[in-house]
């Protein structure tokens, strides 16, 4: 019965050495130990691990990124407003083969000294160098960029291997009074931006209806140019048949006049050719013959020879000379 008691404290005592000596690193950590107190060089990856139970111990050191909260940071500004931060976020990351150097040089919990302590110290420095204006409206903005590249600059030299990746700065808290001010002024400044706006949209309509008025009459212009351009058209088409037509008319009255010119001409020139005084006797003789009455007396040859009567009967016998030939000529 002793054995069996003894064989069973054995096996426990066995069990707990494995259990104190048995332990496991997540995957994205890597393992420290510690023996005394004192950090030893040997490191481990993800995994189940063995060491001396009691007088070792380790600690799982996070090597993936991570993000770290500093809390309700105080922080005092140029005019002396005292204004807090509730949290701000900063992610960073631990390479793996750094873990041993930053746990040696600021333990395991190295980011209360390298993050935590120095987030406090450079939000103190900036406040203190500027206004609430400024810190809470102008240069918020500015706020997570100038701090994440003060903390960089630090870790290159304090650790190197540890790297700040971005930085997340929330809205401070001020004063009840001051926050209720900053409330009134920023919604005078949502009405004014409202007004402006408006004023914004009734010039945008003002502009629009007067380029909309320019298009119309520019329009209106055009078709009026088209119209009368059209009309100018017109009228010359018009000036230039009516200068045809007349041009057609004096050519056909040309043509008429030189038609009757040149029967004139002819019929001149025939007469002349024809009313020959042999012609011309021959004609007086027959218009005597053709008398029915006989004259006789004294004056009779006075009737023929005198210069005025003679020159009438001679005028009646060329006439009666060219009618006849008018009359020959229309029957031939």
């Amino acid at each position: 019965m002793a054995n069996v008691s003894y064989l069973v404290a054995t096996i426990g005592a066995i069990v707990a050495i494995i259990h104190s000596s048995l332990h496991k690193i997540e995957e994205g950590h890597v393992g420290v130990y510690y023996r005394g107190g004192a950090l030893l060089k040997d490191t481990s990856h993800p995994g189940y691990h063995m060491m001396v139970p009691f007088i070792t111990s380790f600690r799982s050191i996070q090597v993936t990124l991570q993000t770290d909260e500093v809390k309700n940071v105080p922080c005092g500004t140029s005019g002396g407003v005292m204004i807090y931060f509730d949290r701000i976020e900063v992610v960073n990351l631990l390479r793996a083969d750094a873990v041993y150097d930053v746990v040696k040089n600021y333990t395991a919990d190295y980011d209360k000294a390298l993050i935590f302590n120095k987030v406090h110290h450079e939000l103190n420095q900036f406040c203190s160098i500027h206004s609430l204006q400024e810190v809470y409206i102008d240069l918020f903005d500015q706020i997570d960029e100038n701090l994440k590249t003060a903390l960089q600059v630090d870790l290159v030299n304090m650790a190197p291997g540890l790297y700040i990746l971005a930085v997340r700065v929330t809205k401070p808290k001020i004063p009840e009074t001051i926050r209720q001010n900053y409330e009134k002024m920023e919604g005078e400044k949502t009405k004014l931006l409202i007004a402006h706006q408006r004023q914004k949209v009734v010039e945008k309509d003002a502009e629009t209806e007067r380029k909309k008025a320019l298009i119309e009459a520019e329009k209106v212009a055009s078709v009026s140019k088209i119209q009368f351009e059209q009309k100018i058209m017109e009228k010359e088409s018009l000036k230039t048949m009516a200068s045809i037509e007349d041009e057609m008319y004096i050519d056909r009255q040309k043509m008429r006049a030189d038609a009757e010119y040149y029967a004139i001409e002819k019929k001149a020139r025939a007469n002349q050719l024809l009313f020959t005084p042999e012609y011309m006797q021959i004609k007086k003789y027959e218009s005597i013959a053709a008398n029915t009455k006989i004259y006789f007396g004294n004056s009779l040859p006075h009737m023929f020879v005198d210069g005025t009567s003679g020159d009438k009967i001679k005028a009646a016998e060329n006439l009666q000379a060219a009618n006849e030939f008018d009359k020959e000529s229309s029957d031939s």
